[in-house]
């Protein structure tokens, strides 16, 4: 946690901005996790397996989950939410899970929406909201820390 003055650049009530984006994102993948689990929210409900191409479970009516998927939206979820307590933990959760997030679309795009190898179910519209989702986290976890080192001399 810095010291610095909350107007001082990048830092807001005493959290530096990559940790507020990291933390947030968490917040969101957490969320996101959990209402993949109340019926309603994810249509189909019924549904729901714990993995591959068959679980028809929709989040929203638009995003195809599974229980595996839940889980690893939670733990990644969680584990931003931890690492968002350091500037430099925040920078490495949002440039760490941003890549995962863009080896998971790539590798969904890969084997397609009917494989078996699909094991998470994924939709396309999943692919292209975690390829999406990967290169905002990347982005924002090089463009937040850059003076991180200047913020230290």
């Amino acid at each position: 946690m810095t010291t610095a003055s909350p107007h001082a650049h990048g830092v807001h009530f005493g959290r530096a901005d990559v940790q507020n984006v990291g933390m947030g994102v968490g917040i969101v993948l957490m969320l996101v996790g959990v209402l993949g689990f109340i019926p309603g929210v994810t249509t189909q409900y019924s549904e729901l397996m714990f993995l591959g191409p068959a679980s028809q479970a929709m989040l929203f009516g638009v995003f195809q989950v599974s229980m595996l998927l839940n889980i690893v939206q939670l733990a990644v979820g969680a584990t931003g939410w931890a690492m968002s307590r350091t500037e430099h933990g925040a920078r490495n959760f949002l440039l760490g899970a941003g890549v995962l997030y863009i080896v998971l679309a790539l590798y969904g795009l890969i084997v397609g929406v009917d494989s078996a190898a699909n094991f998470l179910a994924l939709n396309m519209v999943d692919n292209w909201t975690h390829l999406a989702l990967g290169v905002a986290m990347v982005v924002a976890g090089w463009l937040f820390s850059r003076d991180m080192a200047e913020d230290r001399t």
